[in-house]
């Protein structure tokens, strides 16, 4: 994006906003995209493609089209007035009503007030095209409801690009629920409060710190039992690729989770998922749903996303398919996916790294080292 639009453009605004509005804005391609951040084109061309999809919900619509009327004011000669039909989505924006954008101290302020209420039992926050405010609104046990906060429309903007609430029931007064990025950012949030509350305020991570959920456990090793403290946010994959061996070598090559992530890509980009009243077991025993199909276009899109699971799956068969399902794209842990397919105990991590070697080779003979591009 040209130094003079990304000016334009908030710095809180996440990665993939940017790529978004690079590609539609700018006219960059995937494949320049890709290049210059040094990410697969297949990634680029999935977060394209979530938010041009999120643009029916009616809040994320307005949220990306002030964007965009901001990038293209900023790049635009001052002495030529906006055309309308230069925006891409013209519809039901009134520009002098939802101008601004939210500014990265605001977020913060109104993210510790808004997102407290928002993670209280059966809140949502509610919005309409006519509400100058949005507002928090919490059902009570008695049936009443009780309104516990309000916020601006630019605010609750900015918790839509940044993931922290979701559309839960569209209408002429629209809904959104809290997500588990808006509950992690909550945490985050707090814990920093507490920090600074103690005076043990400490350089943090604040990006990744929104994407990690903390949890506790006890673990046995040789001084005995203790407790510690881990990330229940995080792949099951990343966890072993930063472990080590006895000789110091990584229990997951590079290679291996790079195999990984290539399944999960497609995974999300033929949007599949658990609740989707898939037959898993016809995916793992060769049924024609979701047959691969050899001379399918690439651009076909979820279908051939699609096509490309179901062959992965098919060629690792029962057992090994399955746990690279449930690890790699349900992004289940090691001793969940143990239990539920009945093995014994620390099993499943040599089972999954035979399924990624066997996966790897599946790619590599399939498409190549260098395929399947997308985009």
């Amino acid at each position: 994006m040209p130094e003079l639009v990304a000016a334009s453009l908030p710095d809180w605004l996440p990665a993939a906003v940017r790529h978004y509005l690079d590609h539609t804005e700018d006219g960059t391609s995937l494949r320049e995209l890709a290049r210059r951040e040094g990410m697969h084109a297949s990634t680029i061309l999935r977060q394209v493609r979530r938010f041009e999809c999120r643009r029916d919900d009616p809040l994320m619509d307005e949220a990306l089209t002030v964007l965009s009327r901001s990038a293209r004011k900023s790049r635009r000669d001052p002495a030529r007035k906006e055309d309308p039909s230069m925006s891409a989505h013209p519809r039901k924006l009134d520009p002098q009503k939802h101008a601004d954008i939210c500014d990265e101290e605001a977020l913060k302020r109104e993210g510790r007030r808004v997102l407290r209420r928002l993670a209280e039992p059966g809140a949502v926050m509610a919005i309409a095209p006519d509400m100058e405010m949005a507002a928090v609104v919490r059902d009570l046990p008695d049936g009443r409801s009780l309104k516990t906060s309000v916020l601006s429309r630019p605010v609750a903007q900015a918790f839509m690009l940044k993931d922290w609430i979701s559309l839960r029931k569209a209408g002429r007064v629209s809904t959104y629920e809290i997500t588990s990025a808006g509950r992690a950012a909550l945490r985050r949030m707090v814990e920093e409060d507490e920090r600074a509350r103690h005076g043990t305020v400490e350089t943090g991570q604040p990006f990744g710190d929104q994407h990690r959920l903390w949890g506790e456990r006890d673990v046995m090793d040789d001084a005995g039992p203790r407790r510690v403290r881990y990330n229940t946010a995080e792949s099951p994959v990343g966890v072993l690729g930063r472990r080590r061996d006895r000789d110091g070598k990584p229990f997951l090559e590079a290679e291996l989770v790079e195999a990984a992530e290539r399944l999960r890509e497609d995974f999300e980009l033929a949007q599949m998922g658990p609740r989707v009243a898939q037959n898993w077991d016809r995916f793992l025993t060769g049924g024609d749903r979701g047959a691969y199909q050899p001379d399918c276009g690439i651009g076909e899109g979820p279908s051939s996303a699609r096509g490309r699971v179901a062959a992965a799956l098919r060629d690792l068969g029962p057992g090994l398919g399955d746990v690279a399902l449930r690890c790699c794209c349900f992004l289940e842990g090691l001793e969940v996916a143990e239990k539920r397919m009945g093995w014994a105990a620390r099993s499943g991590k040599i089972v999954l790294r035979i399924a990624l070697m066997r996966l790897r080779r599946h790619y590599d003979e399939t498409y190549g080292r260098s395929g399947p591009l997308i985009g």
